[in-house]
């Protein structure tokens, strides 16, 4: 009776644990707490130019804390979130944006997966409309030509097969 009260204890200490896991150190936060949040949320915006696939919020790299440590020195110094944004925009381009902005050079990125979507949709549909007309020529039968053709041919077989049979039955 004890161990399942132990693993039930072990699975809900995991699972409150498991909460997610902001890589702000102590340091680097701000003492007012309404620029904190701004600089909290700008930093969820922007990506990790190590990690690529984390926010700068929840990454632990060198790179992430100082760019942690620029947006809420911009923020202190006066700067909008727009303006926090743009300054990094200037000088990392649009990569450093988790969200990049729909433009020319971005456009395979926004609509890409629905372009590739779309041929695959196309060919899938041309596949089986091919397939569903063979279908219907097969079920159509043979033309006069055709039928004839198969009967000699079956004929042939026929007198070669005769032959084979009795090759094989020799070898026996």
């Amino acid at each position: 009776m004890r161990l399942p009260a132990r693993i039930l204890a072990a699975a809900g200490l995991a699972t409150l644990l498991a909460g997610p896991a902001f890589a702000v150190l102590p340091d680097e936060k701000l003492a007012d707490p309404a620029l904190e949040a701004r600089a909290r949320e700008i930093s969820q915006e922007l990506r990790c130019l190590v990690c690529q696939n984390q926010s700068i919020d929840d990454s632990n790299a060198p790179l992430a804390r100082d760019l942690r440590v620029l947006v809420r020195e911009r923020l202190a110094a006066g700067d909008s979130n727009g303006q926090v944004l743009q300054y990094l925009t200037d000088r990392y381009g649009d990569f450093v944006l988790l969200k990049p902005p729909v433009r020319p050079y971005t456009w395979v990125l926004w609509f890409g997966p629905f372009a590739l979507l779309l041929v695959a949709g196309a060919g899938t549909a041309f596949y089986l409309r091919n397939r569903r007309s063979e279908a219907v020529q097969a079920a159509a039968g043979l033309t006069a030509e055709e039928e004839a053709r198969l009967q000699a041919l079956l004929a042939t077989d026929a007198g070669d097969g005769a032959g084979d049979e009795t090759d094989g039955e020799r070898r026996r």
